[in-house]
C-alpha cells in the first residue's frame, strides 16, 4: 500500500509539477502581451497630449497674431492723425509766409526813393505775384490734404513736389504768352530747345499731334459701352499693365499690406506687386470640382469665398487692402457677367477696399453667344472712388511686346500719385504716335480686325479642343483668351505638384513648352495652361509630341504609395485585448511606421519596449 500511495504521490506530484509549470509559462507570455498593450497605450496617450499641445500653441498664435493686427491698426490711425496734423502745420506756415513776402514787397516799393531802375519795378512784382499764386494754386490745396484711399505711401508720393516741380506747376498754370498773357512766368530753367520749332512745323503735320489719353478714352467709351464718354483726364498709360500693377500696387498698399486675389490667376502678377512694392497676395482658392452649394461650375468664384478669405488673412494678421479680378480670366477663359461683377464689387464695397479690375482680353472674347461687360458699362459703380480698370494693346491687338497698358480711375487722388511715377513707366513718344493713331481707326478695327481676329481665335480653339477629346483629356470649355486651361492629372503617378512638375519638365524636355498650374497658384495638381493662339503646323508638332509622351507615361496600373504616417483612431480602453492585438497587427502589416520611428518610439522609455515591439512586429509578418 506505502508502495502503490508513493506511486500515486509521485504520479500526482509530476502532474502537479506540469501544472504550474505551464501556469508559468502561461503568466509569462501574459506579461509579455501586457507589457506591450501597456506601451502601445502608453505612446498613444503621449501622442494625443503632443496634439493637445499643438493646438493650444497655434491657438495661442492666433490670438497673437491678432493682437499684433490691433495694435497695426491703432499704430496706423495714430500716424493718419500726426500726418494730418503735420499738413496743417505746412499749410499755416505757407499762408503765413506768403502774406509776410506780400507785406515786404509792397513796403519796399514805397519806400523806393528816384526813379526805379528795371530790377527795382520788376522784382517786387515778380515776388508779390508768386507770393499770390502759392496758396490759389490748385495742386497746393491738394498737396494740403491728406487722401484716404491711398496708402501712407501712396499719399507721399502724390504730395511730393521738389524745388524743380514746384515751379514747373506754377509755370504750367501760368505760362507767359505775349498776347493772351503778357504777365505770365517765362520759362527760363527747363532745358528745351525751341530755336528751331519752326523748322519741325513745315515737317509735321498739324492732324499728327494726338494726345494719347484722348485717344484712350475715346476708345475706351466705344468698345467698353460706356454710358456717359469717359474724361481723359482720369486716365494713365504706362510701359505695360505689370507696371501698373507694380504702381498701383505701391499707392494703394503699404510694404507687407496685402491684395486678394482669386486662385489660379496670372502667375507675373506676383512679381508685379512684391518685387519693388513688397506687397503680398492672398488666394482666394478656387477648387475643380463642383461642390453642393451655389457653384454651378469649376473654379467659380463666388462672394461667400470671398468672404471666407479675407476672413482667414484677418486672422492671420494681413491688412487687405485691395481685390484683383481678372475679366475676362487668365488661364480659366472665364468671362463672368454683369451681375457676378456687381456683386464682387459690393464685397468690395462693404469692406472698403479697392478692386483692381484687369479687362486685357475684353476684345478676344471670339464666342458671338458670350457677351463680355466691361466693368465700365455699369451704369453706376457701386463704389466709383475704388474702382480702377485696366487694359493694354499687347492681347486684344496681338502686339506681344508692345508695351503700353492704361488703367481708368475716378479717383483724383490716385491718378496724381501714378503719374509721379510716369518718369519711371513712361512709354515712348514714337510709340505713343502709333498706339494714338490705332486707336483712333475704328473703321479699319471694326470692319476688318476685330472681325478676323475672332474668326481665328474660333478655329483654333476648334482645333485644340478636338485634339484634347480625341485623347480624352478633360478641359473648361470657354470663349475668351489665348488658352485653354486642360486636365493632365491622369498622367501623374500620384496626384501631387512635384509630379506635375515632373510631367511639365518632360515636356520641356523634349522641346514642347506648356504651363503648370501650380505657376498660377492652382490648388489641384495636374492642370495646364495650353496655348492655342499660333501657327497650325507648330500646333501639330507640339501636339504630336505631346501625345507620344501622355501615352508614354499614361499609367497600366494604380500605383499605391506607402504612407508616411500612421493615422490611429483613439479606441475605448474597454475594448479586449484580441481586438487591440488585431489592431496593431494591422497597421505593422499596412505600415512601416514602427521601422521609420525606432528613435523617437524609444526616446526616453524603457529600451525593452522597443524589442517587444520589435518581436511583435516579426511574428505579425510571418
Amino acid at each position: 500500500m506505502r508502495d502503490g500511495g508513493s506511486h500515486g504521490d509521485q504520479e500526482g506530484g509530476s502532474g502537479s509539477f506540469h501544472q504550474r509549470k505551464r501556469r508559468r509559462v502561461g503568466r509569462g507570455g501574459d506579461g509579455v502581451l501586457s507589457n506591450a498593450l501597456a506601451g502601445y497605450l502608453s505612446w498613444q496617450q503621449t501622442a494625443e497630449e503632443r496634439f493637445l499641445a499643438l493646438e493650444e500653441d497655434r491657438m495661442r498664435q492666433e490670438a497673437r497674431a491678432e493682437e499684433r493686427r490691433e495694435q497695426q491698426e491703432e499704430r496706423r490711425a495714430k500716424q493718419e492723425r500726426e500726418h494730418e496734423f503735420r499738413l496743417m502745420s505746412m499749410l499755416t506756415k505757407v499762408l503765413s509766409s506768403s502774406r509776410g513776402t506780400e507785406e515786404q514787397s509792397a513796403s519796399t516799393s514805397r519806400e523806393t526813393l528816384g526813379v526805379p531802375s528795371t530790377s527795382q519795378t520788376l522784382f517786387p512784382y515778380m515776388l508779390s505775384s508768386s507770393a499770390k499764386a502759392v496758396p490759389s494754386m490748385p495742386l497746393g490745396d491738394q498737396m494740403a490734404q491728406y487722401s484716404p484711399y491711398l496708402s501712407r505711401r501712396g499719399n507721399s508720393m502724390r504730395l511730393h513736389q521738389g524745388i524743380l516741380q514746384e515751379g514747373f506747376n506754377q509755370y504750367h498754370a501760368n505760362k507767359h504768352d505775349e498776347n493772351s498773357n503778357p504777365h505770365g512766368i517765362i520759362n527760363l530753367g527747363t532745358s528745351e530747345n525751341k530755336l528751331c520749332f519752326d523748322l519741325l512745323q513745315k515737317r509735321v503735320r498739324c492732324d499728327l499731334l494726338v494726345y494719347l489719353r484722348e485717344e484712350v478714352a475715346k476708345f475706351l467709351s466705344h468698345y467698353c459701352r460706356s454710358p456717359k464718354p469717359l474724361k481723359p483726364k482720369n486716365v494713365v498709360v504706362m510701359n505695360g499693365c505689370g507696371s501698373l500693377f507694380s504702381a498701383l500696387a505701391a499707392t494703394l498698399c503699404d510694404p507687407e499690406d496685402a491684395i486678394l486675389i482669386p486662385s489660379p490667376f496670372y502667375g507675373v502678377i506676383t512679381e508685379d506687386v512684391g518685387l519693388y512694392s513688397s506687397v503680398k497676395l492672398h488666394h482666394v482658392p478656387l477648387y475643380s470640382q463642383v461642390p453642393t452649394g451655389s457653384d454651378v461650375r469649376p473654379f467659380q468664384l463666388t462672394v461667400e469665398k470671398l468672404e471666407n478669405s479675407l476672413k482667414e488673412a484677418k486672422k492671420e494678421g494681413l491688412n487687405i487692402k485691395a481685390l484683383i479680378l481678372l475679366n475676362p480670366h487668365n488661364p480659366l477663359g472665364e468671362v463672368y457677367s454683369s451681375e457676378e461683377m456687381i456683386s464682387f464689387l459690393e464685397f468690395a464695397k462693404m469692406h472698403k477696399l479697392h478692386v483692381i479690375v484687369d479687362e486685357i482680353y475684353m476684345l478676344s472674347v471670339f464666342n458671338e453667344t458670350d457677351t463680355f461687360h466691361s466693368v465700365l458699362s455699369l451704369d453706376g459703380l457701386p463704389d466709383p472712388q475704388r474702382t480702377h480698370i485696366m487694359w493694354g494693346v499687347s492681347k486684344d491687338f496681338a502686339m506681344a511686346g508692345m508695351r503700353v497698358g492704361m488703367v481708368y480711375s475716378e479717383n483724383r487722388d490716385l491718378v496724381q500719385a501714378l503719374d509721379q511715377l510716369g518718369c519711371f513707366h513712361g512709354v515712348p513718344g514714337p510709340t505713343q504716335y502709333q498706339m494714338a493713331q490705332l486707336l483712333r481707326d475704328r473703321d479699319w478695327l471694326n470692319s476688318e480686325f476685330l472681325p478676323e481676329n475672332r474668326r481665328r481665335l474660333r478655329e483654333a480653339h476648334s482645333f485644340m479642343t478636338e485634339e484634347l477629346k480625341k485623347q480624352d483629356i478633360p478641359f473648361l470649355h470657354r470663349s475668351a483668351g489665348f488658352f485653354i486651361w486642360a486636365d493632365l492629372s491622369k498622367y501623374l503617378r500620384e496626384k501631387t505638384f512635384a509630379e506635375e512638375l515632373s510631367l511639365w519638365r518632360c515636356f520641356l524636355k523634349h522641346k514642347v513648352l506648356l504651363s503648370c498650374g501650380q505657376a498660377f497658384s492652382c490648388v489641384s495638381p495636374g492642370w495646364f495652361r495650353i496655348i492655342f493662339t499660333d501657327q497650325l503646323h507648330k500646333l501639330k508638332l507640339g501636339l504630336s509630341i505631346a501625345h507620344f509622351h501622355f501615352n508614354k507615361t499614361l499609367k497600366t496600373s494604380s500605383v499605391q504609395t506607402k504612407l508616411d504616417t500612421v493615422h490611429i483612431k483613439t479606441e475605448p480602453v474597454s475594448l479586449s485585448l484580441d481586438s487591440l492585438i488585431g489592431t496593431l497587427r494591422q497597421q505593422i502589416h499596412t505600415s512601416d511606421w514602427l521601422e521609420k520611428y525606432k528613435p523617437e518610439l524609444a526616446a526616453g522609455q524603457d529600451p525593452t519596449q522597443l524589442d517587444v515591439f520589435t518581436d511583435l512586429l516579426d511574428k505579425a509578418r510571418k
